[in-house]
């Protein structure tokens, strides 16, 4: 995928051993994500970026492990990584299974399938080499990506041969064990990790494990050309405890939810991706781009719940890009144009779901083919040396075709189509600081499972598809400034790096789930309001001791909203919602990190963090009928990093929640049971060992 500059701030040292900070220098690193090469400070979006280096002393089982401490990032952690909700601005937080509104890429592919769901059972935290994260509307450059945009990147950038064995164990029998070896030569570059992991789980019934694999195969055909292979394969279960009423979960919070322990709730997930691209550029003074990359994917999913439904689906994708860097009228220029397209096609299976045993005859057969297909233009132009104006747009494709096999003439076709274009600006007041603003639109289309026809519906029994539920479309600005601060005269806080952001965006259609007798489905809300302020800063307060704060402040409701739903009797209530908080956001979320560093030597490095996180109540549904309570959790860790010649061993551990707080993690939106809760991570403990050995 297309890459822009990012501009970090690294400190060098006259020597290993030395107290005092000698001097800064401007770093350019690139990163993938905003689909052009620009540097960070020109970028009038709010990006971040994440290396290894930055959580290696870290447990590395769930995404919030890595990516705590993002404004405007929000996890609702269930079972670990493989049912984590993630949400940006409040997309994403409507899923009450996998990820919506934020698009999943792994090494610049996408993760998230074509209607725009993600599971994230393919990131394997010990192979990614650095993460980027583009936060606000990105649904000028990608499909279904109103939240923004998140690219895991495998560490393929190492410089020499090296094999590591690493292990991590933890309370409630947490194991990851695995091997990652990367091979470097002249021309080629080739990565391989494996990873088992396995927990009992903290709830009853919510074990899980896995199998993952990755791979990366870098080879240079020319001098500026690059042709690289990735692969992956994974193979696992997780064990699904169910949420819990307020009643149940103030009794006990880690017990299962009965009716989901009866049936075994669970899902078994086996998918692979083998994936081929290749960069080069045109001419002597490499002014143009061309990228091309095509993969293939496959999917066994199987999920035991209410019912007991098999999934297999392949699929094949495609995109490619052009840029160029040149003059327009006098004035520096950059424009690129690329396309996207995904599809997977395969047969759905429904049985019934006999305490956890798929029933013998198969209740309903389905072929599904899902697909989006799309593409983009983006264009920036230097008004000023200060001052940029970046323009981009997209037109998208999203498709649904669904057939009846038992019957064999039902069939439902729906297709959502829209162009959402965006505008921005970046003025810099000082090569390091800059202030930026944007106007875009957004579409984000229905995923397979929120397509799904109820009685309610104009058509609800004919219609294999709802033929009611409509994409959801947005309007966003935002206005913000960033940069690095430098005060090399003074001895405390003499380097500082902070974004501060103000969003406002108005959602026409939201898309939002319900229930209907326990049954999950999904309608549009009417109009929707948020508007909120994301604000982090790092700053280095003395040599090797670093503070780092977040804090986003929500304030989402509902503008005008009347739902439509049955009570007990099965009467038809029509409720009105204007003026209600969302649900599943919390008001107030702060971060606070404070971590120190130390160099002893050539051969050791130590070091220690403390982590305060806070995050305020949150409502259970639309009617904000009841709101979880606030929750604040404090965690240590720390490790040290020992260097013998070519052998290495790096030690960790650490200790979350230490006051044994009893949180509300999950909201299990809408539930008409009233089963809302689902309990956070007790006190819990982790320690890792990694053995290295450089070639």
């Amino acid at each position: 995928m297309p890459c822009f500059v990012v501009v970090s701030v690294s400190q060098t040292t006259e020597t290993a051993t030395s107290d005092t900070l000698k001097s800064y220098e401007i770093e350019e690193v690139m990163v993938t994500g905003t689909r052009t090469y620009r540097k960070i400070i020109d970028v009038p979006y709010s990006v971040e970026r994440i290396d290894n280096t930055e959580y290696k002393y870290e447990r590395k089982t769930a995404a919030d492990n890595v990516l705590g401490g993002i404004p405007g990032l929000f996890f609702q952690n269930r079972y670990g990584n493989h049912d984590v909700r993630i949400s940006i601005r409040g997309f994403g937080s409507r899923s009450n299974s996998g990820i919506r509104g934020v698009r999943i890429l792994l090494d610049g592919i996408p993760e998230s399938e074509p209607d725009g769901q993600t599971r994230i059972e393919a990131i394997d935290f010990h192979s990614i080499g650095s993460i980027e994260i583009v936060k606000g509307n990105a649904s000028s450059l990608y499909t279904n990506a109103p939240g923004g945009v998140i690219n895991f990147i495998n560490d393929v950038t190492f410089p020499r041969t090296f094999v590591v064995n690493f292990n991590e164990f933890g309370s409630f029998d947490l194991r990851s064990n695995g091997i990652k070896a990367g091979v470097r030569t002249e021309n080629y570059g080739f990565l391989l990790t494996y990873n088992y992991h396995h927990a009992k789980g903290y709830r009853a019934h919510s074990e899980d494990y896995w199998h993952i694999a990755n791979t990366v195969l870098e080879s240079k055909p020319g001098d500026n050309s690059t042709l690289t292979m990735y692969g992956y394969f994974v193979d696992g279960l997780i064990r699904l405890p169910g949420s819990l009423t307020k009643e149940e979960f103030d009794r006990d919070p880690l017990q299962a939810n009965g009716r989901d322990a009866g049936l075994d709730a669970r899902r078994i997930t086996k998918k692979g991706r083998v994936g081929l691209q290749f960069k080069t550029f045109l001419g002597v003074e490499k002014l143009n781009e061309v990228e091309v990359s095509t993969y293939g994917t496959i999917k066994y999913f199987e999920r035991a719940a209410a019912t007991y439904r098999i999934i297999n689906r392949n699929g094949i994708g495609a995109s490619a890009r052009f840029v160029h860097t040149g003059n327009l009228f006098g004035l520096r220029n950059e424009f690129s144009i690329g396309g996207d397209a995904l599809y997977q096609a395969g047969p759905v299976e429904d049985y019934q779901n006999i305490g956890g045993v798929k029933g013998d005859g198969v209740r309903a057969l389905t072929d599904e083919t899902i697909g989006n297909s799309g593409f983009y233009f983006q264009n920036s132009i230097g008004l000023h040396d200060r001052l940029d104006f970046l323009v981009t747009g997209r037109y998208d494709n999203v498709l649904f075709e669904i057939r009846d096999q038992d019957l064999g003439v039902r069939s439902a076709t729906r297709r959502f189509k829209a162009f959402t274009p965006k505008a921005a600006l970046n003025f810099k007041f000082t090569p390091t600081t800059a202030a930026y603003t944007s106007y875009g639109q957004s579409f984000d289309s229905p995923a397979a499972n929120e397509l799904d026809n109820y009685q309610l519906t104009s058509n609800p029994f004919a219609s294999l598809l709802n033929p009611d539920l409509k994409p959801q479309k947005s309007q966003s600005f935002e206005i913000g400034v960033k940069g690095n601060v430098f005060f090399q005269d003074i001895p405390v806080c003499n380097i500082t790096n902070f974004d501060v952001t103000f969003f406002d965006t108005i959602i026409e259609d939201e898309i939002v789930p319900f229930e209907i007798f326990s049954a999950v489905f999904f309608r549009n809300a009417a109009r929707t309001h948020r508007r909120g302020i994301e604000a982090g800063a790092t700053t280095e307060i003395v040599q090797g001791i670093r503070l780092k704060t977040a804090y986003t402040f929500s304030d989402f409701k509902y503008d005008s909203y009347v739902a439509r739903s049955t009570d007990d009797t099965g009467a038809v209530i029509d409720r009105r919602y204007d003026g209600n908080v969302a649900p599943s956001v919390p008001k107030h979320n702060v971060s606070l990190s404070m971590s120190y560093e130390r160099t002893f030597n050539e051969l050791i490095t130590g070091f220690v963090k403390m982590t305060y996180l806070a995050v305020s109540g949150m409502y259970t549904d639309d009617a904000n009928s009841e709101k979880s309570t606030g929750y604040q959790i404090v965690n240590v860790n720390a490790g040290c990093d020992l260097l013998f010649g070519n052998f290495s061993i790096l030690v960790s551990g650490g200790m979350n929640n230490i006051a044994d707080s009893r949180y509300v993690a999950f909201i299990n939106i809408n539930s008409t049971r009233k089963e809302f809760y689902e309990a956070g991570e007790p006190r819990n403990f982790f320690a890792g060992v990694n053995l290295g050995w450089r070639f």
